[in-house]
């Protein structure tokens, strides 16, 4: 399979190429696989029901949300590693730093092997459509 790109036109913001127009490429999904989809395929391959395979995600959802809440990373073998990060305001000295200077909290997905061999052995294809002026980076699903 190849992963299809677009290529879009962009204002550099910084540096000293800024205010200059350059072409990125920006990856383009092919379509969106629900729940629903992702049950029936593993059902497909197994002895479980698609219902089975729903109730064992819910669970899944719940026992990530007590781990993470709990301060644990999450290993899920294969899939990867689920963990908690934080971004904060600086504070002059260490005593002024507290829990009001944290600005948010991310969960960060690390992939696991499957997936660290899938994004490392992808073919690229351009799709050719017209070009696009964004200054945002955030993927959308068209």
């Amino acid at each position: 399979m190849s992963l299809k790109f677009k290529k879009v036109a962009r204002k550099v913001l910084s540096g000293k190429e800024k205010g200059e127009i350059k072409y990125y490429a920006v990856a383009k999904s092919s379509g969106l696989s629900g729940v629903d989809k992702i049950c029936k395929l593993i059902s497909a391959r197994s002895t479980v029901s698609s219902a089975d395979v729903k109730a064992v995600f819910d669970s899944l959802a719940w026992a990530m949300d007590l781990e993470l809440s709990s301060g644990n990373v999450v290993q899920l073998g294969e899939l990867g590693n689920f963990r908690l990060s934080i971004s904060s305001q600086g504070a002059a000295t260490k005593e002024d730093l507290n829990a009001n200077k944290i600005k948010k909290v991310r969960i960060i997905f690390s992939p696991g092997a499957i997936l660290r061999d899938t994004r490392q052995n992808m073919y690229y294809e351009a799709l050719e459509t017209e070009v696009e002026e964004k200054e945002c980076d955030r993927p959308h699903l068209d």
